[in-house]
């Protein structure tokens, strides 16, 4: 008895099918190489925002160890010369050289700039106009005129804040505290993700009785 033989039957994939396979997987992989692109680029900005957010807090934690140890200029100068929203000028002893330099904060664009003054080294001392030397110690900053850097109290407060912050600009003998305030962001135009660096320097060379006589 002669056997039928028997032959299996392939189903390939048809022309149309297989466009709309590669099709599919074209999409695919376009969303997964934007989603992945995405990710990289928020990953790449929050690394980029703590590493500035660090170099910041430690430009700041630098203004506060000047301000704490502001005092007498070497010509007798009061501690503080000037204390307005932006700018501060004072005298302190920033490079522990027992020489009193005179240091000048402010902004200028998205940096805020410290000024220094060292005094004559002949007698009397005395201390030249305008910054002999500058340095940056916080970038991005990103204030807006309704957030100064600077704000100032006086021996009142806490118990006084219908009066604190003082008006600006400062009358200096008055100051005994300082409020840093920065707002920084590597790029501006996603002001929601701004960080907040705040700080108090009590400026420890000041009494009430510093006050008098000026």
């Amino acid at each position: 008895m002669l056997k039928k033989s028997s032959r299996k039957k392939y189903v390939g994939m048809g022309l149309v099918e297989m466009l709309i396979a590669i099709g599919i997987f074209t999409i695919g992989m376009l969303g997964f190489t934007e989603l992945f692109l995405y990710s990289w680029r928020q990953n790449a900005y929050t690394l980029e925002m703590g590493q500035t957010s660090m170099a910041v807090s430690q430009g700041v934690n630098e203004m506060v160890r000047y301000l704490r140890e502001v005092r007498q200029g070497d010509d007798g100068s009061y501690p503080v010369i000037s204390a307005d929203d932006n700018d501060l000028v004072v005298f302190s002893d920033y490079d522990q050289d027992d020489i009193t330099e005179r240091l000048h904060f402010y902004r200028s664009g998205s940096n805020i700039i410290m000024g220094i003054r060292k005094p004559t080294t002949g007698l009397p001392k005395t201390y030249a106009a305008g910054d002999a030397e500058t340095k940056i110690v916080a970038s991005h900053i990103v204030n807006d005129a309704a957030t100064p850097i600077f704000a100032y109290y006086d021996s009142s407060y806490p118990e006084d804040s219908v009066n604190n912050p003082i008006d600006t600009p400062a009358t200096v003998p008055h100051v005994r505290l300082v409020r840093i305030d920065l707002h920084m962001n590597i790029n501006p135009n996603r002001a929601p993700d701004n960080i907040q660096i705040q700080s108090f320097v009590e400026i420890r060379n000041l009494n009430d009785h510093d006050r008098f006589g000026i």
